[in-house]
C-alpha cells in the first residue's frame, strides 16, 4: 500500500521518533511504513489519519484496482 506518510510527517516538522512516539508505535515501524516495507494496521491508520486530521485517503494509497475488484462481486 502506498502513502504520504513522510510528507506528512514533515509538514508537521517531525522526526520520526516524534511521530512514533504520537501513535504509540516504534521509530522503526514509522520508518518501514514510509519506505512501502510494512502495511500497518488498520488501527494504526487511522491513528494517523487522525493525528494529521485528515482522511485515512489522505495518507494511504491502496493499490487496488477499483475496475477488477467490483466486477467480483457483481
Amino acid at each position: 500500500m502506498k502513502n504520504s506518510l513522510q510528507e506528512h510527517r514533515e509538514q508537521y516538522g517531525l522526526s520520526q521518533r516524534e511521530l512514533a512516539e504520537h501513535v504509540g508505535v516504534t521509530r522503526q515501524t514509522i520508518n518501514a511504513v514510509e519506505g512501502n516495507r510494512y502495511d500497518p494496521s488498520v488501527e494504526l491508520v487511522f491513528k494517523l489519519a487522525a493525528f494529521f486530521e485528515c482522511s485515512v485517503e489522505d495518507v494511504f494509497h491502496p493499490d487496488v484496482d477499483v475496475a477488477t475488484t467490483a466486477s467480483h462481486h457483481e
